[in-house]
Formats: C-alpha cells, structure tokens, sequence
C-alpha cells in the first residue's frame, strides 16, 4: 500500500515508492561516501539517505527515476529524514504518474473559464481583444493546463501557473476598484505576468528551467509575445503597449529581482504587489501542508526567512464564561493565601517582647 509522504512520523518504518527529486554521492567527515537524496509524492518531499552501496545506486537511479524504497524516518537537526536500507528502480510503465507529481486541486478547464469570463467584463476594447487572442491561442491555452509555476518556490506543482493567474486576477478585479486604478491594465498585466514560464520551464515530473529560460527568462519572452499579439489589432495604441511594457518588465518589483526597471505607475506598481501577496500566501500555504515536523512551528524556511506558524489561529463565536473552573479556584486561593501570609506582618515573639526597649551598658 503506497505510504504518502505527508504522513510521514519519526521511527515510523516505510516501504514505498517515490520520484527522485535530486541524487548525489557525498562524503560524510569520516571520509566515507554516502548518498543525498530528495524524493518525493504528489503529498510532499523528504531528504533521505542511503549511507552504503552509495556509488552503486549513483549508477543505477537517476533524477526523475520512480523507486521503491523501505527504511526508517528519523529525526535530525528537528528535521524528518527517511534512513534508506534498500532502494530499487522502478519502470515507469507500471506505475502511475500522478501519484508522484502534485496538481492543483481547481480543475484547469474551470479556471480558464473564469478568465475568459473575467477578460470578457473588462471596458477596454483593445485589451479585451489583445488578451482573448493571448488566451484562445491554441498553444498557450494547452500549456497552461498543465504548467507549473516555479522549480520549487510557490505554485510549483502541475497547473500551479493557471492557479497563480487565477488568483492575481481576481485581485486584480478587486483590488483596481479598490484603490481607483485602471482595471483593464490591471487585469492585463496579472494575465500575462508570468505567462511566458510556459517558454521557461519544461513540463515533466521534474520541472526544469529551459535553455530559453537560462537565456532569456519570461520577463523578456513576456515583450516578445505581447508585441507579437498586439500586432494582429489594427491600430493598437502605441501609449497603451508602451504602458503594458512597463507593467510586464517592471512586475518584479526591484531591479536586483530580475526586473530591470522599477514600478513607475500605480497600474504597474498594483500588479507587482498582486503577485507579491499571492506568491507569499501560496509559499505559506505549501509550508504548512508539507513540513513534516511535528508541533505547531515549521523548521526554518530559507526562501521565506523564518519559521512559519503552522496551525489555525484561535477563534472565538461566543465569549469566554466568567465562572472558574475548580482547579482555577483553589489556584487562586492558594495564590490569596500566599499573598495574605506575605503581607501580614511577622509577630513579635514573647522574648523579643520581653527584650524590647533593652540596652547593653
């Protein structure tokens, strides 16, 4: 029966199988080699390692390869490893893949449905048009099904770019409304912001970034495709390009993240701190579902820079009674009692009585 990594507690014993996320021979301070691995379920991932036959199993398991393990989880540094004893390649072709790569939950034909609908209700003709060609592109519209959004940082994981458009361009709705700006810019540079990753990562069991992306990146993928689509409109405004530009180059926000010019109008700067919040939130979000530590705190997250609190915050719908428990009332008159003794002044003993007022010649 396949054991999921979400699952995972300290001694528990596992045999199971995984996709191998990254594999490597290393060599531990007493000089002997052993193997670094991460391996994975559409739940989760784990480090693990395999401290013998390390460059035997380097040779015969790959990035990517799907194997079946058994060993032990055990808890180092208050972090979960899986302690390997055996490890085996699997064929692919007798497993089934969706069992070892996580997916978004929302169905992605239901969510490019509320993007169309969304682009549909936006006052400008020619953004409508300029993203409905985007969007109804054959080519684009398949790959956004599957895409993921990142290698590991936020929306990493099967449709997780569609989820992420999604989600910005709801708050792009909002949020335009909210502070006065002009939605149809708004909604143009959430659609298309991260858009051209579908250039920049592979679509596999193992996200990778593409020799376009290492060379290119979807900053500028994302100038090419909107001049590509903005040349199909007759009489596209040289204003409106010039603006959706910036907005698209400038979504990073800072020029040490990538983007080499910063947010210089509220539609641009709007979009920036869109894709912030949800990129932030999903990150938070992914942390609390896969840390395996037990306990309400996650371990420490390099990429968010802290631990992350892990449970529901208290909540409330009726107020709290008034009337103490019992344990609560003999507290309180133990504490009374040791306040009343401490504050009662000590009584002169009858010596000291006696030897008032007496002096020593």
């Amino acid at each position: 029966m396949k054991q999921y990594i979400e699952d995972f507690k300290a001694k528990a014993t596992i045999s199971s199988s995984f996709i191998v996320k990254y594999i490597a021979v290393m060599e531990g301070k007493d000089g002997k080699s052993y193997l670094n691995l991460v391996l994975a379920d559409k739940s989760g991932e784990i480090e693990s390692r395999k401290w013998t036959d390390a460059h035997a199993v380097a040779d015969s398991v790959e990035k990517g390869d799907i194997v079946a393990v058994s060993g032990k989880i055990n808890l180092f540094q208050n972090r979960l490893q899986l302690i390997l004893k055996d490890i085996r390649k699997m064929d692919k072709s007798d497993v089934e893949l969706s069992e070892y790569v996580a997916a978004s939950a929302n169905p992605p034909e239901q969510m490019l449905e509320r993007l169309d609908e969304i682009v549909s209700n936006l006052s400008d003709v020619y953004i409508k048009d300029l993203l409905n060609l985007v969007l109804h592109d054959c080519e684009i519209r398949r790959r956004l099904k599957t895409w993921s959004a990142a290698k590991s940082i936020h929306h990493a994981f099967q449709g997780g770019l569609l989820e992420h458009t999604l989600s910005c361009t709801e708050l792009a709705v909002s949020l335009s409304t909210h502070y006065k700006v002009n939605q149809s810019y708004v909604v143009a540079g959430t659609v298309m912001h991260d858009l051209c990753k579908i250039y920049e990562l592979t679509d596999s069991s193992m996200v990778e970034y593409t020799e376009e992306g290492k060379l290119v990146g979807h900053l500028v993928k994302s100038i090419e495709l909107l001049d590509r689509f903005t040349y199909k409109i007759k009489n596209f405004p040289y204003a409106m390009k010039l603006h959706l530009k910036h907005i698209l180059i400038s979504h990073h926000g800072q020029i040490e993240y990538g983007s080499p010019k910063t947010p210089q109008t509220s539609e641009a700067m709007l979009v920036h701190q869109i894709d912030l919040i949800d990129s932030k939130m999903a990150s938070f979000e992914a942390v609390k579902k896969k840390d395996l530590l037990p306990g309400h705190w996650s371990g420490y997250v390099k990429h968010l820079e802290r631990l992350v609190f892990k449970e529901e915050l208290p909540t409330f719908t009726e107020y709290l009674s008034d009337e103490p428990k019992v344990e609560e009332t003999s507290q309180k008159h133990s504490s009374a009692e040791k306040k009343k003794v401490k504050d009662e002044p000590l009584k002169s003993s009858v010596m000291a009585e006696k030897l008032k007022g007496f002096k020593l010649e």
